[in-house]
């Protein structure tokens, strides 16, 4: 138990290490681009980009979370997913490449035919990365997979810049795809020491099909909720609404995707391997559950007080109409990062035909949310979803703490500090934006000190308002110096007696 305790605590500090970077990294980059490209541009590049999305449900066909749950595994299973795993990628590459043109004419935009076509590539390429990826996160070695996540991303930063530079348009933003496909997947097979066999087993597909059939629905069906909102925009309103939608939901999706999901990559196999303590299990849940709200509240508060000030200065005044989406999305990317943890545990525990049937009912009703919010613009369209999410995502909560036996109030007293110090949060930025802006400060100088007095608040709020999380966070701190304790003597020791 102590190993798995301190492999996890590894994982998440190699996570946060990289998230930090990546944050940095990936906003700029964001940012540049939206500077160097027209909202028409950044539209078309979207509007392929769906099969960029589509690329992480079907790279694997979820054969990826089968190799992670289970408890023992053979090397007919690790083959036997890999050579699926490719032959998949092949055939969805040819799929994409086909389907470019039938996409193209339902956005009607015959420019977007090559850039899906190029984007289908992605498919195959990262299918010959998905095995590997998968075990280094069975055997919780997060290091490897985070340094290769950050080469692949510096490498697509830079590809990305520099096409968009010399004038490339939306080809810069998939190409700057297409980098991180290939240099993640190369760096996969540097790190990984496992290679492919050629065995393939069709009793070890089925066996692991089992689990990865409704992990593989609930990812579909997740993918269709994610880009239906896009799709609706780019064809009923156009690639320039798509790109001020588009782009206001990468922003949100920073503190979000960037920050709880990593979290969830790490504890879905320590998760697993405490399947059988549900106790241990519902504890760890909540706790963790809690740490990640203490991120993601105060960051989607805050970006909502300071969203105006923060367009006009980072993005630039044609970018404007992005404000009403950015904050009506922080309320949506606030409720989904509260449950962040629920599908892993739900996986953890197989309880994998429950997580489909919620993701079944999670589409349902967005897509209805979608359709009806669409015929009042992009707000309306944001508004909406704002409206269906906080009627799903209890239902979310519900399901997973019946599964292991908690009662729901649980998961959200859990929260409670947290939610009054992230209210505070936004409230002293609001508060503060309003002073100067009464007082005519310029908005560069506004955004600073909005920023400031908004940490400020969260942070002198949640040391009364939740020192749970002071007091997880410091027992992270000692697990770290002891990790780091141990292995300093165990280096001395070796060098000590080498001859």
């Amino acid at each position: 138990m102590n190993d798995l305790r301190s492999r996890v605590v590894s994982g998440l500090a190699w996570k946060g290490a990289s998230q930090i970077f990546l944050q940095v990294s990936r906003l700029g980059v964001a940012v540049l681009l939206a500077r160097l490209l027209a909202p028409e541009q950044y539209g078309l590049a979207l509007m392929a980009l769906v099969v960029a999305t589509l690329v992480l449900v079907f790279s694997d066909l979820a054969l990826g979370a089968a190799l992670v749950q289970r408890k023992t595994l053979t090397e007919e299973d690790r083959s036997t997913v890999f050579w699926t795993a490719l032959c998949a990628g092949a055939l969805f590459t040819l799929v994409g490449i086909a389907a470019s043109g039938p996409i193209a004419s339902f956005y009607g935009k015959p420019e977007v035919k090559p850039l899906v076509a190029v984007l289908s590539l992605s498919f195959v390429i990262t299918s010959l990365g998905t095995t590997q990826s998968a075990l280094l996160t069975r055997e919780l070695s997060f290091r490897s997979l985070e340094l290769r996540l950050m080469g692949g991303t510096l490498a697509g930063a830079v590809v990305g810049i520099g096409a968009a530079a010399a004038g490339a348009g939306a080809w810069a933003i998939i190409l700057q795809q297409l980098a991180i496909s290939c240099v993640s997947t190369v760096l996969l097979w540097l790190v990984s020491p496992w290679r492919p066999r050629f065995v393939f087993s069709l009793a070890s597909l089925r066996e692991l099909g089992g689990f990865s059939g409704a992990v593989f629905g609930q990812r579909l069906l997740y993918y269709l909720h994610a880009n239906v909102d896009k799709l609706l925009v780019g064809r009923v309103l156009g690639s320039a609404a798509l790109g001020v939608y588009g782009l206001a939901y990468s922003i949100v999706a920073v503190p979000f995707s960037r920050l709880a999901v990593p979290i969830a990559e790490v504890l879905f196999p320590a998760f697993s391997r405490l399947q059988d303590d549900r106790r241990l299990l519902a504890d760890s849940w909540l706790r963790a559950s809690r740490l990640v709200a203490a991120v993601s509240m105060p960051a989607l508060v805050g970006l909502a007080a300071v969203a105006p000030d923060f367009v006009e200065v980072v993005l630039g005044e044609r970018w404007r109409p992005i404000v009403p989406v950015v904050q009506i999305l922080a309320w949506v990317g606030l409720l989904q990062s509260l449950q962040t943890l629920n599908g892993p545990l739900l996986q953890a525990v197989d309880r994998t035909g429950t997580l489909l049937r919620y993701s079944l009912f999670f589409f349902v009703a967005h897509v209805t949310a979608f359709v009806i919010g669409i015929q009042f613009g992009i707000v309306g369209i944001a508004a909406a979803y704002a409206i269906s999410t906080t009627i799903v995502e209890p239902v979310f909560a519900m399901l997973t703490a019946r599964a292991i036996g908690v009662a729901v109030t649980a998961f959200a007293w859990a929260f409670r500090g947290v939610a009054l110090a992230a209210a505070g949060c936004g409230a002293a930025a609001l508060l503060t934006g309003r002073l100067l802006t009464e007082g005519g400060i310029p908005p560069g100088p506004r955004l600073v000190v909005e920023i400031a007095a908004g940490a400020a608040a969260y942070l002198g709020l949640v040391v009364f308002a939740a020192p749970e999380v002071r007091t997880e966070l410091a027992r992270l701190r000692r697990r770290r110096r002891y990790e780091a304790g141990t292995t300093s003597i165990a280096a001395s020791s070796g060098s000590s007696t080498a001859p």
